[in-house]
Protein backbone atom coordinates (compact mmCIF):
# COMPACT_ATOMS: atom_id res chain seq x y z
CA UNK A 1 0.00 0.00 0.00
CA UNK A 2 1.31 3.42 -0.93
CA UNK A 3 1.18 6.24 1.62
CA UNK A 4 0.77 9.87 0.59
CA UNK A 5 3.76 11.80 1.95
CA UNK A 6 3.77 14.90 -0.18
CA UNK A 7 1.24 17.30 -1.66
CA UNK A 8 0.93 20.97 -2.45
CA UNK A 9 -1.70 21.38 0.26
CA UNK A 10 -0.92 21.57 3.99
CA UNK A 11 -1.15 18.18 5.76
CA UNK A 12 -4.54 18.92 7.29
CA UNK A 13 -5.99 19.50 3.83
CA UNK A 14 -4.55 16.43 2.12
CA UNK A 15 -7.64 14.32 2.33
CA UNK A 16 -9.91 17.27 1.61
CA UNK A 17 -8.15 17.41 -1.77
CA UNK A 18 -10.00 14.29 -2.82
CA UNK A 19 -13.35 16.07 -2.52
CA UNK A 20 -12.40 19.27 -4.34
CA UNK A 21 -14.72 20.01 -7.26
CA UNK A 22 -13.06 22.14 -9.90
CA UNK A 23 -14.75 25.17 -11.40
CA UNK A 24 -16.56 24.49 -14.67
CA UNK A 25 -14.27 26.90 -16.56
CA UNK A 26 -11.31 24.70 -15.65
CA UNK A 27 -12.86 21.43 -16.73
CA UNK A 28 -11.67 21.48 -20.39
CA UNK A 29 -8.05 22.04 -19.37
CA UNK A 30 -8.17 19.54 -16.52
CA UNK A 31 -9.77 16.93 -18.78
CA UNK A 32 -6.88 17.32 -21.22
CA UNK A 33 -4.44 16.85 -18.35
CA UNK A 34 -6.28 13.71 -17.25
CA UNK A 35 -6.21 12.36 -20.78
CA UNK A 36 -2.44 12.90 -20.89
CA UNK A 37 -2.10 11.20 -17.50
CA UNK A 38 -4.24 8.28 -18.67
CA UNK A 39 -2.18 7.96 -21.84
CA UNK A 40 1.05 7.89 -19.86
CA UNK A 41 -0.18 5.24 -17.45
CA UNK A 42 -1.41 3.15 -20.40
CA UNK A 43 2.00 3.51 -22.02
CA UNK A 44 4.01 2.36 -19.01
CA UNK A 45 1.64 -0.53 -18.38
CA UNK A 46 2.56 -1.96 -21.78
CA UNK A 47 6.02 -2.76 -20.43
CA UNK A 48 6.86 -6.17 -19.03
CA UNK A 49 7.93 -4.71 -15.70
CA UNK A 50 8.43 -8.09 -14.05
CA UNK A 51 10.88 -9.11 -16.75
CA UNK A 52 12.81 -5.86 -16.32
CA UNK A 53 13.22 -6.08 -12.54
CA UNK A 54 14.20 -9.75 -12.77
CA UNK A 55 17.54 -8.64 -14.25
CA UNK A 56 18.76 -7.82 -10.74
CA UNK A 57 17.57 -8.21 -7.16
CA UNK A 58 18.51 -4.59 -6.55
CA UNK A 59 15.47 -3.19 -8.36
CA UNK A 60 11.90 -3.39 -7.01
CA UNK A 61 10.30 -0.91 -9.39
CA UNK A 62 10.93 0.95 -12.63
CA UNK A 63 9.52 4.46 -12.49
CA UNK A 64 10.46 6.98 -9.80
CA UNK A 65 8.94 10.15 -11.20
CA UNK A 66 7.04 11.83 -14.00
CA UNK A 67 5.96 15.34 -14.90
CA UNK A 68 2.79 16.72 -16.40
CA UNK A 69 3.41 19.65 -18.73
CA UNK A 70 0.59 22.00 -19.67
CA UNK A 71 1.19 24.85 -22.10
CA UNK A 72 -0.73 26.47 -24.95
CA UNK A 73 -3.77 24.37 -24.15
CA UNK A 74 -1.78 21.16 -24.64
CA UNK A 75 -0.94 18.54 -22.03
CA UNK A 76 1.68 15.80 -21.98
CA UNK A 77 3.47 13.65 -19.42
CA UNK A 78 7.20 13.01 -19.55
CA UNK A 79 9.64 11.05 -17.42
CA UNK A 80 11.99 13.21 -15.40
CA UNK A 81 14.88 13.05 -12.98
CA UNK A 82 14.31 15.14 -9.89
CA UNK A 83 18.00 15.97 -9.67
CA UNK A 84 17.75 17.69 -13.03
CA UNK A 85 15.12 20.08 -11.72
CA UNK A 86 16.71 20.60 -8.30
CA UNK A 87 13.27 20.80 -6.72
CA UNK A 88 12.41 20.09 -3.11
CA UNK A 89 8.99 19.54 -1.61
CA UNK A 90 9.98 21.86 1.23
CA UNK A 91 10.83 24.79 -1.07
CA UNK A 92 8.55 27.80 -1.22
CA UNK A 93 6.30 28.24 -4.27
CA UNK A 94 8.32 31.16 -5.56
CA UNK A 95 11.34 28.92 -6.01
CA UNK A 96 9.55 27.02 -8.78
CA UNK A 97 8.58 30.01 -10.90
CA UNK A 98 10.18 31.28 -14.07
CA UNK A 99 8.30 34.38 -15.24
CA UNK A 100 7.19 34.71 -18.81
CA UNK A 101 5.28 37.26 -20.83
CA UNK A 102 2.76 35.00 -22.56
CA UNK A 103 -0.69 34.94 -20.95
CA UNK A 104 -2.54 31.66 -20.42
CA UNK A 105 -6.09 30.59 -19.68
CA UNK A 106 -5.10 29.25 -16.26
CA UNK A 107 -4.39 31.50 -13.33
CA UNK A 108 -1.67 30.55 -10.89
CA UNK A 109 -4.21 30.62 -8.08
CA UNK A 110 -6.48 28.17 -9.91
CA UNK A 111 -3.54 25.85 -10.54
CA UNK A 112 -2.45 25.81 -6.92
CA UNK A 113 -5.85 25.74 -5.22
CA UNK A 114 -7.96 23.63 -7.60
CA UNK A 115 -6.12 21.95 -10.46
CA UNK A 116 -3.23 20.42 -8.52
CA UNK A 117 -5.30 19.13 -5.56
CA UNK A 118 -7.80 17.59 -7.97
CA UNK A 119 -5.04 15.92 -10.00
CA UNK A 120 -3.35 14.71 -6.82
CA UNK A 121 -6.40 12.65 -5.89
CA UNK A 122 -6.77 11.42 -9.49
CA UNK A 123 -3.13 10.30 -9.77
CA UNK A 124 -3.06 8.76 -6.30
CA UNK A 125 -6.04 6.57 -7.15
CA UNK A 126 -4.28 5.28 -10.26
CA UNK A 127 -1.03 4.64 -8.42
CA UNK A 128 -2.73 2.64 -5.71
CA UNK A 129 -3.94 0.16 -8.33
CA UNK A 130 -0.27 -0.44 -9.16
CA UNK A 131 0.95 -0.71 -5.57
CA UNK A 132 1.95 -4.37 -5.85
CA UNK A 133 3.39 -4.13 -9.35
CA UNK A 134 6.96 -3.50 -10.46
CA UNK A 135 6.02 -0.59 -12.72
CA UNK A 136 6.26 1.90 -9.86
CA UNK A 137 9.22 2.06 -7.50
CA UNK A 138 8.96 2.14 -3.72
CA UNK A 139 8.67 5.92 -3.96
CA UNK A 140 7.15 7.93 -6.76
CA UNK A 141 6.86 11.67 -7.40
CA UNK A 142 4.52 13.31 -9.89
CA UNK A 143 5.29 16.93 -10.74
CA UNK A 144 3.53 19.57 -12.76
CA UNK A 145 4.79 22.35 -15.00
CA UNK A 146 2.05 24.81 -15.95
CA UNK A 147 1.94 27.92 -18.10
CA UNK A 148 -0.16 30.40 -16.09
CA UNK A 149 -1.06 34.06 -16.15
CA UNK A 150 2.08 34.81 -14.13
CA UNK A 151 4.42 32.66 -16.21
CA UNK A 152 5.65 29.09 -15.95
CA UNK A 153 5.19 27.41 -12.57
CA UNK A 154 6.72 24.08 -11.48
CA UNK A 155 5.40 22.37 -8.39
CA UNK A 156 4.81 18.91 -6.93
CA UNK A 157 1.44 17.28 -7.39
CA UNK A 158 1.82 14.12 -5.33
CA UNK A 159 4.50 11.93 -3.80
CA UNK A 160 3.78 8.38 -2.72
CA UNK A 161 5.75 5.88 -0.68
CA UNK A 162 5.54 2.07 -0.36
CA UNK A 163 7.17 0.91 2.86
CA UNK A 164 6.85 -2.79 2.03
CA UNK A 165 8.77 -2.40 -1.22
CA UNK A 166 11.38 -0.28 0.52
CA UNK A 167 11.97 -2.91 3.19
CA UNK A 168 12.19 -5.63 0.55
CA UNK A 169 14.79 -3.59 -1.33
CA UNK A 170 16.80 -2.95 1.84
CA UNK A 171 16.86 -6.68 2.53
CA UNK A 172 18.09 -7.39 -1.00
CA UNK A 173 20.79 -4.71 -0.67
CA UNK A 174 21.99 -6.29 2.57
CA UNK A 175 22.08 -9.76 1.00
CA UNK A 176 23.94 -8.49 -2.05
CA UNK A 177 26.56 -6.73 0.08
CA UNK A 178 27.11 -9.91 2.09
CA UNK A 179 27.62 -11.90 -1.10
CA UNK A 180 29.87 -9.21 -2.56
CA UNK A 181 32.36 -9.65 0.27
CA UNK A 182 32.28 -13.43 0.27
CA UNK A 183 35.41 -15.27 -0.75
CA UNK A 184 33.70 -16.92 -3.72
CA UNK A 185 32.54 -13.68 -5.37
CA UNK A 186 33.55 -13.29 -9.00
CA UNK A 187 32.94 -10.45 -11.47
CA UNK A 188 29.60 -8.69 -11.04
CA UNK A 189 27.19 -7.03 -13.47
CA UNK A 190 27.47 -3.32 -14.33
CA UNK A 191 23.68 -3.11 -13.90
CA UNK A 192 24.06 -4.20 -10.28
CA UNK A 193 26.73 -1.59 -9.73
CA UNK A 194 24.43 1.05 -11.20
CA UNK A 195 21.70 0.32 -8.66
CA UNK A 196 23.87 -0.46 -5.64
CA UNK A 197 26.00 2.68 -5.93
CA UNK A 198 22.90 4.85 -6.08
CA UNK A 199 21.08 3.00 -3.32
CA UNK A 200 23.97 3.41 -0.86
CA UNK A 201 23.90 7.19 -1.34
CA UNK A 202 20.10 7.50 -1.35
CA UNK A 203 18.81 9.21 1.78
CA UNK A 204 15.35 7.73 1.36
CA UNK A 205 16.95 4.31 1.88
CA UNK A 206 19.78 5.28 4.22
CA UNK A 207 18.96 8.59 5.99
CA UNK A 208 22.44 8.62 7.53
CA UNK A 209 24.84 7.83 4.69
CA UNK A 210 27.59 5.47 5.84
CA UNK A 211 30.34 7.08 3.78
CA UNK A 212 33.11 4.76 4.91
CA UNK A 213 31.00 1.72 4.06
CA UNK A 214 30.17 3.17 0.65
CA UNK A 215 33.89 3.56 -0.10
CA UNK A 216 34.53 0.00 1.08
CA UNK A 217 31.80 -1.33 -1.21
CA UNK A 218 32.97 0.69 -4.22
CA UNK A 219 36.54 -0.53 -3.76
CA UNK A 220 35.31 -4.10 -3.50
CA UNK A 221 33.30 -3.79 -6.72
CA UNK A 222 36.38 -2.58 -8.56
CA UNK A 223 38.50 -5.30 -7.00
CA UNK A 224 36.27 -8.21 -8.03
CA UNK A 225 35.89 -6.84 -11.56
CA UNK A 226 39.51 -5.97 -12.31
CA UNK A 227 39.99 -9.14 -14.34
CA UNK A 228 37.26 -8.08 -16.77
CA UNK A 229 38.99 -5.14 -18.41
CA UNK A 230 36.25 -4.57 -20.96
CA UNK A 231 33.63 -4.18 -18.20
CA UNK A 232 35.73 -2.54 -15.49
CA UNK A 233 35.30 0.86 -17.15
CA UNK A 234 31.51 0.45 -16.99
CA UNK A 235 31.64 -0.21 -13.25
CA UNK A 236 33.92 2.77 -12.72
CA UNK A 237 31.67 5.06 -14.74
CA UNK A 238 28.51 4.01 -12.88
CA UNK A 239 30.17 4.55 -9.50
CA UNK A 240 31.41 7.99 -10.58
CA UNK A 241 27.93 8.97 -11.79
CA UNK A 242 26.39 8.01 -8.46
CA UNK A 243 29.10 9.89 -6.58
CA UNK A 244 28.60 12.94 -8.79
CA UNK A 245 24.89 13.02 -7.95
CA UNK A 246 25.74 12.77 -4.24
CA UNK A 247 28.41 15.47 -4.40
CA UNK A 248 26.32 17.95 -6.37
CA UNK A 249 23.00 17.11 -4.76
CA UNK A 250 23.91 16.49 -1.12
CA UNK A 251 27.44 17.47 -0.10
CA UNK A 252 28.39 20.70 -1.86
CA UNK A 253 25.01 22.45 -1.32
CA UNK A 254 25.67 22.28 2.44
CA UNK A 255 28.67 24.59 2.13
CA UNK A 256 28.48 26.30 -1.27
CA UNK A 257 26.04 28.18 -3.45
CA UNK A 258 26.00 27.57 -7.20
CA UNK A 259 26.83 30.94 -8.81
CA UNK A 260 27.15 29.75 -12.40
CA UNK A 261 26.31 26.65 -14.39
CA UNK A 262 27.50 25.54 -17.82
CA UNK A 263 26.78 22.36 -19.75
CA UNK A 264 29.94 20.79 -18.33
CA UNK A 265 30.39 22.06 -14.77
CA UNK A 266 29.13 24.30 -11.98
CA UNK A 267 30.88 27.19 -10.26
CA UNK A 268 30.55 27.34 -6.47
CA UNK A 269 30.91 30.10 -3.89
CA UNK A 270 31.42 29.17 -0.24
CA UNK A 271 28.63 30.08 2.12
CA UNK A 272 29.47 32.38 4.99
CA UNK A 273 29.18 31.46 8.64
CA UNK A 274 30.00 27.75 8.58
CA UNK A 275 32.50 26.09 10.91
CA UNK A 276 34.94 23.70 9.16
CA UNK A 277 35.21 21.76 12.40
CA UNK A 278 31.58 20.68 11.97
CA UNK A 279 32.15 19.02 8.60
CA UNK A 280 31.52 15.30 8.88
CA UNK A 281 34.80 13.42 8.55
CA UNK A 282 33.23 10.52 6.66
CA UNK A 283 31.46 12.84 4.21
CA UNK A 284 34.72 14.67 3.49
CA UNK A 285 36.46 11.35 2.89
CA UNK A 286 33.76 10.33 0.43
CA UNK A 287 33.98 13.73 -1.25
CA UNK A 288 37.73 13.31 -1.75
CA UNK A 289 37.14 9.74 -2.97
CA UNK A 290 34.68 11.09 -5.53
CA UNK A 291 37.11 13.77 -6.73
CA UNK A 292 39.90 11.24 -7.21
CA UNK A 293 37.52 8.80 -8.95
CA UNK A 294 36.57 11.46 -11.51
CA UNK A 295 40.24 12.22 -12.15
CA UNK A 296 41.22 8.55 -12.43
CA UNK A 297 38.32 6.99 -14.29
CA UNK A 298 36.59 9.63 -16.38
CA UNK A 299 37.74 10.95 -19.79
CA UNK A 300 40.37 13.69 -19.78
CA UNK A 301 37.81 16.43 -20.42
CA UNK A 302 36.16 15.59 -17.07
CA UNK A 303 39.37 15.87 -15.04
CA UNK A 304 38.79 19.55 -14.32
CA UNK A 305 35.64 18.64 -12.40
CA UNK A 306 37.66 16.47 -10.04
CA UNK A 307 40.28 19.18 -9.63
CA UNK A 308 37.54 21.73 -8.90
CA UNK A 309 36.16 19.48 -6.19
CA UNK A 310 39.61 19.17 -4.61
CA UNK A 311 39.88 22.96 -4.66
CA UNK A 312 36.54 23.17 -2.83
CA UNK A 313 37.82 20.64 -0.28
CA UNK A 314 40.86 22.84 0.30
CA UNK A 315 38.50 25.76 0.93
CA UNK A 316 36.78 23.61 3.54
CA UNK A 317 40.09 23.07 5.29
CA UNK A 318 41.00 19.57 4.10
CA UNK A 319 44.73 18.95 4.51
CA UNK A 320 44.48 15.74 2.47
CA UNK A 321 43.05 17.70 -0.45
CA UNK A 322 46.01 20.11 -0.26
CA UNK A 323 48.36 17.13 -0.28
CA UNK A 324 46.60 15.64 -3.30
CA UNK A 325 46.99 18.92 -5.19
CA UNK A 326 50.73 18.98 -4.48
CA UNK A 327 51.70 15.33 -4.71
CA UNK A 328 48.87 13.48 -6.45
CA UNK A 329 45.99 11.36 -5.27
CA UNK A 330 48.12 8.81 -3.46
CA UNK A 331 46.45 5.90 -5.26
CA UNK A 332 49.72 5.11 -7.06
CA UNK A 333 52.71 3.95 -5.04
CA UNK A 334 55.64 6.28 -4.47
CA UNK A 335 57.86 3.84 -6.40
CA UNK A 336 55.75 4.57 -9.46
CA UNK A 337 55.44 8.35 -9.06
CA UNK A 338 58.94 9.33 -7.90
CA UNK A 339 62.34 8.56 -9.42
CA UNK A 340 65.48 10.34 -8.23
CA UNK A 341 69.12 9.57 -8.93
CA UNK A 342 72.21 11.38 -10.12
CA UNK A 343 71.12 11.22 -13.78
CA UNK A 344 67.40 12.04 -13.82
CA UNK A 345 64.49 13.04 -11.63
CA UNK A 346 60.88 12.14 -12.49
CA UNK A 347 57.84 13.26 -10.49
CA UNK A 348 54.28 12.28 -11.51
CA UNK A 349 51.07 13.95 -10.29
CA UNK A 350 47.94 12.10 -11.36
CA UNK A 351 45.63 14.92 -10.18
CA UNK A 352 47.00 17.35 -12.74
CA UNK A 353 48.17 14.56 -15.09
CA UNK A 354 51.69 15.96 -15.31
CA UNK A 355 55.08 14.29 -15.28
CA UNK A 356 58.02 16.55 -14.47
CA UNK A 357 61.25 15.16 -15.90
CA UNK A 358 64.56 16.81 -14.99
CA UNK A 359 67.50 15.54 -17.04
CA UNK A 360 70.56 16.05 -14.84
CA UNK A 361 72.97 14.36 -17.24
CA UNK A 362 72.29 14.51 -20.98
CA UNK A 363 72.99 10.90 -21.81
CA UNK A 364 71.25 7.84 -23.16
CA UNK A 365 70.78 6.23 -19.75
CA UNK A 366 68.92 9.28 -18.40
CA UNK A 367 66.31 9.08 -21.14
CA UNK A 368 66.13 5.29 -20.86
CA UNK A 369 65.23 5.60 -17.18
CA UNK A 370 62.66 8.29 -17.91
CA UNK A 371 61.02 6.17 -20.65
CA UNK A 372 60.87 3.12 -18.38
CA UNK A 373 59.32 5.36 -15.70
CA UNK A 374 56.64 6.54 -18.15
CA UNK A 375 55.81 3.01 -19.31
CA UNK A 376 55.37 1.72 -15.77
CA UNK A 377 53.31 4.76 -14.85
CA UNK A 378 50.88 4.45 -17.77
CA UNK A 379 50.50 0.71 -17.21
CA UNK A 380 49.50 1.34 -13.59
CA UNK A 381 46.54 3.62 -14.16
CA UNK A 382 48.09 7.06 -14.59
CA UNK A 383 45.91 9.27 -16.85
CA UNK A 384 46.65 8.54 -20.50
CA UNK A 385 45.95 12.19 -21.36
CA UNK A 386 48.90 13.90 -19.73
CA UNK A 387 51.86 16.16 -20.40
CA UNK A 388 55.57 16.22 -19.68
CA UNK A 389 57.20 19.24 -18.10
CA UNK A 390 60.80 18.90 -19.22
CA UNK A 391 63.86 20.43 -17.63
CA UNK A 392 66.75 19.84 -20.00
CA UNK A 393 69.57 21.82 -21.55
CA UNK A 394 68.88 20.26 -24.95
CA UNK A 395 66.16 21.75 -27.12
CA UNK A 396 65.38 19.49 -30.06
CA UNK A 397 62.16 19.06 -32.04
CA UNK A 398 61.15 16.61 -34.75
CA UNK A 399 61.75 17.77 -38.36
CA UNK A 400 58.00 18.06 -38.89
CA UNK A 401 56.49 21.49 -39.41
CA UNK A 402 53.21 22.24 -37.61
CA UNK A 403 53.62 20.22 -34.40
CA UNK A 404 53.25 21.95 -31.04
CA UNK A 405 56.62 22.93 -29.59
CA UNK A 406 55.87 21.63 -26.12
CA UNK A 407 57.83 20.03 -23.32
CA UNK A 408 56.34 16.66 -24.23
CA UNK A 409 57.42 17.02 -27.87
CA UNK A 410 60.93 18.09 -26.83
CA UNK A 411 61.41 15.13 -24.48
CA UNK A 412 60.69 12.56 -27.19
CA UNK A 413 62.73 14.43 -29.81
CA UNK A 414 65.68 14.41 -27.41
CA UNK A 415 65.25 10.70 -26.68
CA UNK A 416 65.02 9.84 -30.40
CA UNK A 417 68.55 11.11 -30.84
CA UNK A 418 69.73 7.85 -29.25
CA UNK A 419 69.18 4.92 -31.69
CA UNK A 420 69.58 2.36 -28.92
CA UNK A 421 66.44 3.79 -27.31
CA UNK A 422 64.25 3.29 -30.37
CA UNK A 423 62.89 -0.13 -29.26
CA UNK A 424 62.03 1.35 -25.86
CA UNK A 425 60.30 4.30 -27.55
CA UNK A 426 58.24 1.82 -29.60
CA UNK A 427 57.28 -0.01 -26.40
CA UNK A 428 56.24 3.30 -24.85
CA UNK A 429 54.13 4.20 -27.90
CA UNK A 430 52.19 0.95 -27.76
CA UNK A 431 51.45 1.51 -24.08
CA UNK A 432 50.50 5.15 -24.58
CA UNK A 433 48.28 4.95 -27.68
CA UNK A 434 44.61 5.10 -26.64
CA UNK A 435 41.84 6.53 -28.81
CA UNK A 436 40.25 9.76 -27.52
CA UNK A 437 43.22 10.54 -25.26
CA UNK A 438 45.61 13.44 -25.90
CA UNK A 439 48.77 15.10 -24.76
CA UNK A 440 47.45 18.07 -22.82
CA UNK A 441 50.07 20.69 -23.66
CA UNK A 442 48.91 21.34 -27.23
CA UNK A 443 46.00 23.46 -28.41
CA UNK A 444 43.00 21.92 -30.17
CA UNK A 445 44.45 22.56 -33.62
CA UNK A 446 47.50 20.49 -32.72
CA UNK A 447 45.86 17.69 -30.73
CA UNK A 448 48.13 14.69 -30.56
CA UNK A 449 47.33 11.17 -29.43
CA UNK A 450 49.71 9.96 -26.66
CA UNK A 451 52.61 8.28 -28.43
CA UNK A 452 52.46 10.68 -31.39
CA UNK A 453 55.97 12.13 -31.13
CA UNK A 454 57.62 8.75 -30.54
CA UNK A 455 55.77 7.17 -33.49
CA UNK A 456 56.48 10.08 -35.84
CA UNK A 457 60.15 10.11 -34.94
CA UNK A 458 60.51 6.36 -35.34
CA UNK A 459 58.54 6.37 -38.60
CA UNK A 460 60.96 8.89 -40.07
CA UNK A 461 64.03 7.15 -38.66
CA UNK A 462 63.65 3.58 -39.90
CA UNK A 463 61.41 1.47 -42.14
CA UNK A 464 61.39 -1.07 -39.31
CA UNK A 465 58.74 1.10 -37.63
CA UNK A 466 56.39 1.53 -40.59
CA UNK A 467 54.04 -1.05 -39.07
CA UNK A 468 53.98 0.95 -35.83
CA UNK A 469 52.96 4.03 -37.81
CA UNK A 470 50.06 2.09 -39.33
CA UNK A 471 48.97 0.87 -35.86
CA UNK A 472 49.05 4.47 -34.68
CA UNK A 473 46.95 5.68 -37.61
CA UNK A 474 44.30 3.04 -36.86
CA UNK A 475 44.08 4.40 -33.29
CA UNK A 476 43.67 8.13 -33.85
CA UNK A 477 40.36 10.01 -33.75
CA UNK A 478 40.07 11.55 -37.19
CA UNK A 479 37.44 14.06 -36.10
CA UNK A 480 39.68 15.71 -33.51
CA UNK A 481 43.24 15.30 -34.78
CA UNK A 482 45.01 16.49 -37.90
CA UNK A 483 48.74 16.48 -37.02
CA UNK A 484 49.09 13.28 -39.05
CA UNK A 485 48.89 15.53 -42.12
CA UNK A 486 52.20 17.13 -41.12
CA UNK A 487 53.78 13.72 -40.65
CA UNK A 488 52.62 12.58 -44.09
CA UNK A 489 54.45 15.46 -45.76
CA UNK A 490 57.61 14.74 -43.75
CA UNK A 491 57.30 11.02 -44.48
CA UNK A 492 57.23 11.61 -48.24
CA UNK A 493 60.17 13.97 -48.03
CA UNK A 494 62.23 11.46 -46.03
CA UNK A 495 61.29 8.13 -47.60
CA UNK A 496 59.90 9.01 -51.03
CA UNK A 497 57.32 6.95 -52.92
CA UNK A 498 58.27 3.35 -53.71
CA UNK A 499 56.85 -0.13 -53.03
CA UNK A 500 58.42 -0.38 -49.56
CA UNK A 501 57.02 2.93 -48.32
CA UNK A 502 53.73 2.88 -50.22
CA UNK A 503 51.62 0.75 -47.78
CA UNK A 504 52.39 3.16 -44.95
CA UNK A 505 51.95 6.18 -47.20
CA UNK A 506 48.51 4.94 -48.27
CA UNK A 507 47.59 4.50 -44.60
CA UNK A 508 48.68 8.11 -44.02
CA UNK A 509 46.52 9.33 -46.90
CA UNK A 510 43.47 7.33 -45.80
CA UNK A 511 43.76 8.74 -42.27
CA UNK A 512 44.64 12.26 -43.36
CA UNK A 513 42.35 15.24 -43.70
CA UNK A 514 41.42 17.00 -46.91
CA UNK A 515 44.09 19.57 -46.01
CA UNK A 516 46.94 17.06 -46.46
CA UNK A 517 49.53 18.57 -48.80
CA UNK A 518 51.76 16.20 -50.74
CA UNK A 519 52.98 16.36 -54.33
CA UNK A 520 53.20 12.71 -55.29
CA UNK A 521 50.90 12.50 -58.32
CA UNK A 522 53.61 11.78 -60.87
CA UNK A 523 55.30 9.18 -58.65
CA UNK A 524 52.04 7.33 -58.06
CA UNK A 525 51.26 7.20 -61.75
CA UNK A 526 54.49 5.31 -62.38
CA UNK A 527 54.89 1.56 -62.22
CA UNK A 528 55.10 -0.44 -60.02
CA UNK A 529 53.63 2.16 -57.66
CA UNK A 530 50.34 2.50 -59.54
CA UNK A 531 49.66 -1.24 -59.53
CA UNK A 532 50.49 -1.50 -55.83
CA UNK A 533 48.32 1.55 -55.04
CA UNK A 534 45.41 -0.12 -56.81
CA UNK A 535 45.94 -3.33 -54.84
CA UNK A 536 46.18 -1.48 -51.51
CA UNK A 537 42.99 0.49 -52.10
CA UNK A 538 41.00 -2.64 -53.00
CA UNK A 539 40.41 -3.21 -49.27
CA UNK A 540 39.29 0.37 -48.57
CA UNK A 541 35.76 1.73 -48.60
CA UNK A 542 34.80 3.67 -51.77
CA UNK A 543 34.58 6.91 -49.78
CA UNK A 544 38.14 6.44 -48.52
CA UNK A 545 39.36 5.75 -52.07
CA UNK A 546 37.73 8.98 -53.19
CA UNK A 547 39.44 10.76 -50.28
CA UNK A 548 42.87 9.54 -51.40
CA UNK A 549 42.13 10.56 -54.98
CA UNK A 550 41.17 14.04 -53.77
CA UNK A 551 44.43 14.48 -51.86
CA UNK A 552 46.65 13.23 -54.69
CA UNK A 553 44.84 14.31 -57.86
CA UNK A 554 42.42 16.96 -56.64
CA UNK A 555 39.24 14.96 -57.18
CA UNK A 556 37.53 12.38 -59.36
CA UNK A 557 36.97 14.72 -62.30
CA UNK A 558 40.64 15.63 -62.53
CA UNK A 559 41.72 12.01 -62.32
CA UNK A 560 39.18 11.10 -65.01
CA UNK A 561 40.73 13.63 -67.38
CA UNK A 562 44.21 12.22 -66.73
CA UNK A 563 42.94 8.68 -67.29
CA UNK A 564 41.30 9.70 -70.59
CA UNK A 565 44.63 11.00 -71.88
CA UNK A 566 46.68 8.04 -70.67
CA UNK A 567 47.41 5.00 -72.78
CA UNK A 568 47.77 1.29 -72.34
CA UNK A 569 48.02 -0.29 -68.90
CA UNK A 570 48.30 3.10 -67.20
CA UNK A 571 44.92 4.14 -68.56
CA UNK A 572 43.40 0.84 -67.44
CA UNK A 573 44.74 1.16 -63.91
CA UNK A 574 43.70 4.78 -63.52
CA UNK A 575 40.21 3.87 -64.72
CA UNK A 576 40.12 0.96 -62.28
CA UNK A 577 41.10 3.37 -59.51
CA UNK A 578 38.18 5.59 -60.45
CA UNK A 579 35.83 2.62 -60.40
CA UNK A 580 36.83 1.82 -56.80
CA UNK A 581 35.41 5.19 -55.76
CA UNK A 582 32.31 5.29 -57.97
CA UNK A 583 30.11 3.00 -55.89
CA UNK A 584 30.12 5.57 -53.10
CA UNK A 585 30.24 8.79 -55.07
CA UNK A 586 27.70 7.86 -57.71
CA UNK A 587 29.80 9.64 -60.31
Amino acid sequence: MYVLIGCTLPPWKIWEAETIVIHSTLEPAVNKMKQAIDKWFAYIEEKDADEIVRRTTLQVGIHDSAMLEYKNDRASVVLMELDDWELDFDDTPGDFRRLGSKQADLSETDVREQVVPHLAAYIKEKLETLSSQALINYQFSFWGKFQTDTGEVKLPIVQLFNAEKQQRLLAEISAYRTQLFSASTGPTKPLETFFLSRHLLNRSLFPETDCHEAIRVFDRILEVNKSKKEQLGEHQHKIVNALTDWVEGSFLPLYFDVVAKTWQEKTYQRKSGFDPAHIDEGAMELFLYAAVAVIKYEPSYSRQKGITWLERAVELGSKRASQFMKEGSGTLSRELTVLRDEQVECLANDVFATVTISIKQEREESYAQALAFLCALLQSGFPKSYQIKLKSGVKQFLPIKGLAKSGTHRFFANALAYPNLHPLLADYARVAMVTYEWYTDADDERNALPGTYAVFGLGLADAEYFTLVEEYLDTIDLEHQSVQDYFTAAFVEKHGVHPESLPTLVACLVHGTDATKVKIKSELEEEPNLSLLLDLLQTQEPLEVEHVIYIVWGGLDKLAKIAAKAKGEKAERLSALLNLAKDQSGK
